[in-house]
């Protein structure tokens, strides 16, 4: 009888914990996605030793795939919120006046 991979089932979901929390400063897909990583190559190890053992083989390669989608989409979130801070400033975000002043700056009005 097979057996399941240990973290097939977590990287999966961890996969889609890091593509539905992206819009979340990116901090936290991050995080997901990179214990995902780490979870599925620790399984791709086991699995590769004996691959007839294990059967949920196509859950960990899916989880691993959501969980390299969502570093990508993360790590684009992170750049993006970077590049509105820098543009924008941190003192702007705290009011709204003056960000609707530097808002109007950036679009050349």
């Amino acid at each position: 009888m097979n057996q399941k991979l240990p973290n097939a089932t977590g990287v999966l979901v961890l996969g889609i914990a890091s593509i539905v929390t992206c819009c979340c400063y990116g901090i936290v897909g991050l995080i997901a996605a990179c214990i995902g990583l780490v979870l599925a190559n620790k399984d791709m190890v086991l699995y590769n030793q004996n691959p007839g053992q294990y059967d949920n083989y196509n859950n960990l390669k899916t989880g691993r795939l959501l969980c390299i989608i969502g570093l990508v989409l993360n790590i684009l979130s992170v750049i993006y919120y970077i590049y509105v801070i820098s543009a924008i400033g941190t003192d702007a975000l705290m009011d709204p006046h003056l960000l609707q002043e530097r808002l109007r700056e950036l679009q050349g009005q």
